[in-house]
């Protein structure tokens, strides 16, 4: 290694090191800059370099006394174990990462030794992976709960959301190796039966946590990004009731009842009938226009964790309010 390659290696040390100190220890920058007989100006440029070049990511969580009442009249509306809202914010994608931040800080506490975390698919879940912030290492294992799609795209395909998942935490991830969508019953019953993939659902099936995206009926729904859904037949299937998705496939009316479309008997994934038997389901639904969707899902019954926003919440009771039986 020549002397510039050295130099530059001890300066990335040195800028760890202190951000370690200052970040995980709670030093002051005055103590840091005396243990290393650096002035305070180059230790305070040394952060701002580590969270420059990514060595340090700094989240700010909403405080968890926000939102308490709402959170709690959620929880006893739709006899929920917990409620996670985020406050509300203009541009979606930062939307997606407040609601995603609750979810990651939930599993961060939540996760212990030998537990298993069934993972759906979607933006939605997707982007808990990636606001994952100082996690705890913990021996457990992130399982497919649906097949994979070609169009997806990484990001949202359970697969890769898994291995995200497994990296950030020290886990180990497990693949369902089977697509998400079949042409026919017939093609899944032959799938399902095999023995590498019945072996992961089972597995999916015992899981202590799961983690589902809840889908609307619109024209950019991932279902019509996939190609699963024409927008005609979205916007047919929201004149015929259907108002939403839980874990892309399960569809249901703005009453929690099943939605019959033509998906029924094609999906490799979990149903729902197997989704309630898991001690703890996590919703996730950051998007606006999910109300009633989201309403629908905790009228299914399946639901034990909701992660969403205020606008979410506040619409939501009010559609339950309008629209109970």
């Amino acid at each position: 290694m020549t002397d510039s390659a050295q130099r530059a290696a001890s300066d990335i040390d040195l800028m760890t090191e202190v951000a370690m100190l200052y970040y995980l220890d709670n030093i002051t920058q005055e103590a840091i800059a005396k243990r290393f007989d650096l002035s305070r100006v180059k230790v305070s440029r040394l952060l701002k370099r580590a969270r420059d070049e990514g060595v340090v990511e700094v989240r700010v969580l909403q405080h968890p006394a926000l939102n308490t009442e709402l959170e709690q009249a959620l929880v006893e509306r739709f006899q929920l174990d917990r409620a996670l809202i985020a406050v509300d914010h203009g541009d979606p994608d930062t939307q997606r990462s407040a609601v995603a931040s609750l979810v990651a800080n939930y599993l961060n506490k939540t996760l212990s030794d030998g537990m298993i975390v069934a993972v759906g698919m979607g933006r939605n879940v997707g982007a808990v992976a990636e606001n994952v912030f100082l996690p705890v290492t913990r021996n457990c294992t992130f399982v497919c709960a649906i097949g994979g799609s070609l169009k997806a795209g990484e990001y949202m395909n359970p697969d890769h959301i898994c291995r995200r998942l497994a990296l950030r935490f020290g886990a180990e991830s497990e693949t369902l190796y089977a697509p998400a969508l079949v042409a026919n019953p017939e093609l899944r019953s032959v799938l399902i039966n095999n023995d590498t993939v019945r072996s992961t659902l089972d597995r999916a099936r015992r899981a202590d946590i799961a983690l589902i995206g809840i889908g609307d009926m619109s024209e950019n729904s991932n279902m019509v990004r996939m190609g699963w859904f024409s927008p005609q037949e979205i916007a047919q299937a929201r004149v015929s009731g259907t108002v939403g998705d839980m874990m892309g496939y399960d569809f249901i009316d703005i009453h929690g009842q099943p939605a019959v479309n033509t998906l029924q008997g094609r999906v490799i994934g979990l149903t729902v009938q197997e989704l309630v038997r898991i001690p703890d389901v996590v919703a996730i639904a950051s998007e606006n226009t999910k109300a009633a969707a989201t309403l629908g899902a905790l009228r299914s019954g399946v639901i034990n964790t909701l992660a969403t926003t205020v606008s979410n919440a506040y619409t939501i009771l009010a559609l339950d309010d309008a629209t109970r039986r």
